[in-house]
């Protein structure tokens, strides 16, 4: 049970409050032209790059340019990117029917015991688990005893990937990072440098996994209707592991951020002004321990909890709950996957880090006061009066948000 607003902890006072959402909102749509600006800037060098990379393997497609909506890009802050490349020539899935054991190293030698299962968001991908395959994804390079093997697939794509930056003339713009068996390039851009993961993408677009009993009994958000809509879009598995491939619901998760607020409530501005005190003044820096990926999970475990547009009708009480929930994930270091329960996000983060995290978000929660200063810059109260209802923020009230702080449209926002 969450402590009455009206008490001291957790409370907001009612200035402080209008205050700290103007400045929110004001630093939100400045990020939000930053990241457009940036996200155009690398739409253009990935489709280059894919484009070179498809015509050099035919396993791997290119990613179009688009002016509206690239679903391939998700930004994971400000200065890290997630590209997923679709590859070719595996459709028709269905589930493994038999459990076999694997004795196999990556280069193919045998073992005495075998490779240990795939844990929560992990599963193994055979060939023959695709009706329609081509041929190339039976070849040695990238298979072993007919498994699709992440590992192997990364270590051709990459070499694919630095191939097609010095083919495409990139050098000066494009540099290959070592960050371990995932592909990293670092990018310069007009707005600083960014981090980019090419993530190879297996799209299953025709099956829900097994793996994510979803929606949950009686949950009351999203709708039934709207949670079949978005068990329509399928999942995906990425090559970003040894062995074993990792599940993943971005374009599910996308259409719930879509719909957030079709009842009026102001969900999507407390999510946005809840990823702004996150990079501003929780968990700042280049490499965030907490990503919007993680504040989505949040927001979408809360939405689930609080599913009434009537509990979103104050932006400050539902900024609190989200940060009330995001401290209970961070302090516990545990933050359930919203599709597969079993998966935790934060697994791989240091306790260091989360215990930093967590002491910011504590000292918030005790007094929400003192981050309106903490906030780096605020284009000042003159920029209040001239701010505007947005369609689809809260009902009533005196409730004000600014111009633009809808998600871009050229990509996505996890």
């Amino acid at each position: 049970m969450e402590p009455p607003l009206g008490t001291q902890q957790g409370a907001m006072q009612p200035l402080v409050a209008d205050n700290l959402e103007a400045c929110l909102l004001d630093k939100v749509d400045q990020r939000r032209q930053r990241v457009s600006q940036m996200v155009e800037e690398v739409q253009k060098v990935i489709y280059h790059l894919t484009t070179e990379i498809s015509n050099q393997d035919i396993r791997f497609q290119a990613i179009p340019y688009s002016l509206m909506y690239n679903g391939n890009i998700t930004v994971l802050s400000p200065s890290q990117f997630l590209v997923t490349v679709p590859v070719r020539g595996l459709s028709g899935y269905r589930e493994a029917r038999e459990q076999r054991w694997r004795y196999y190293t990556l280069q193919g030698a045998r073992l005495t015991c075998p490779q240990r299962s795939p844990e929560g968001l992990q599963q193994w991908l055979e060939v023959q688990q695709f009706t329609k395959n081509l041929w190339q994804w039976h070849k040695a390079d990238v298979s072993i005893e007919e498994d699709i093997v992440p590992a192997k697939v990364l270590q051709v794509f990459r070499k694919l990937v630095e191939n097609a930056i010095e083919t495409c003339h990139l050098s000066g713009k494009v540099s290959m990072l070592t960050t371990g068996i995932t592909v990293h390039v670092a990018m310069e851009t007009s707005k600083g440098q960014v981090e980019i993961e090419l993530a190879p993408e297996v799209e299953i677009p025709t099956a829900w996994s097994k793996k994510a009993p979803w929606p949950r009994c009686l949950s009351r958000w999203p709708s039934s209707d709207r949670a079949k809509c978005v068990k329509s879009f399928g999942f995906s598995l990425l090559a970003r592991w040894h062995y074993h491939w990792q599940l993943s619901f971005l374009q599910a998760e996308r259409v719930l951020l879509e719909h957030l607020d079709e009842d009026g409530g102001c969900r999507r501005r407390c999510f946005q002004a809840l990823r702004q005190m996150k990079e501003d003044v929780w968990c700042p820096g280049r490499r965030p321990v907490i990503t919007s990926h993680h504040l989505q999970t949040v927001l979408f475990w809360t939405c689930e909890k609080y599913p009434h547009a009537k509990d979103w009708g104050a932006f400050s009480k539902g900024l609190l709950r989200l940060a009330r929930k995001l401290h209970k994930c961070v302090r516990q270091r545990f933050l359930k996957h919203f599709f597969v329960r079993s998966g935790n996000l934060l697994q791989h983060a240091t306790a260091a880090e989360l215990d930093a995290v967590a002491q910011r978000l504590a000292l918030f929660l005790q007094d929400p006061g003192p981050s309106c200063g903490l906030l780096t810059f605020c284009s000042g109260s003159s920029s209040v009066d001239g701010c505007r209802q947005v369609p689809g923020s809260c009902p009533g009230g005196q409730r004000r948000a600014v111009k633009g702080v809808l998600p871009t449209s050229s990509t996505s926002e996890a």
